[in-house]
């Protein structure tokens, strides 16, 4: 993600802090996932609602809904809520090919969330945070996870 984001007050800096962090905790399966494609977006629906409620109280305390983290947090419900209320309620085991989309949406969300992160830490002053943090384990971890990919 090509840019930069700057926090223009106490505010902004704390609401993009409050996602960082939504983005490295809530937004991929869980460890005692189930292999369903509903239990993998649950945390992208609940990412949205974490995603919902940073943007209230950062515009309740009187942040600018123009502000670049007013953005970034409506891109979160954009890149996430399609792949989430695709699979949201679908409770039937993955065949290869279902396995392999499910795979791809999670994939885009994951590349966009990165984008999202990096450009926060950087703006936010926590780069070696993201450097040296889980959340690239994730990332890794969700892009060789045997269930995510079809058997060869």
């Amino acid at each position: 993600m090509a840019g930069q984001w700057v926090p223009r007050d106490h505010d902004e800096l704390t609401a993009g802090w409050r996602l960082w962090l939504e983005l490295g905790s809530s937004a991929w399966p869980r460890p005692g996932w189930d292999g369903s494609p509903d239990e993998a977006v649950r945390g992208l629906r609940e990412l949205v609602g974490a995603c919902d409620l940073i943007l209230a109280e950062y515009l309740a305390a009187g942040g600018s809904a123009d502000a670049e983290v007013a953005g970034l947090l409506r891109s979160m419900y954009l890149a996430a809520s399609w792949t989430w209320k695709l699979w949201q309620d679908d409770n039937r085991p993955l065949d290869d090919e279902r396995a392999e989309l499910l795979h791809r949406d999670l994939a885009c969300f994951a590349d966009h969330a990165l984008g999202v992160r990096t450009l926060l830490a950087e703006g936010g002053g926590w780069s070696s945070l993201a450097e040296s943090c889980v959340f690239r384990a994730v990332l890794t971890a969700l892009n060789t996870h045997d269930a995510y990919r079809p058997a060869a």
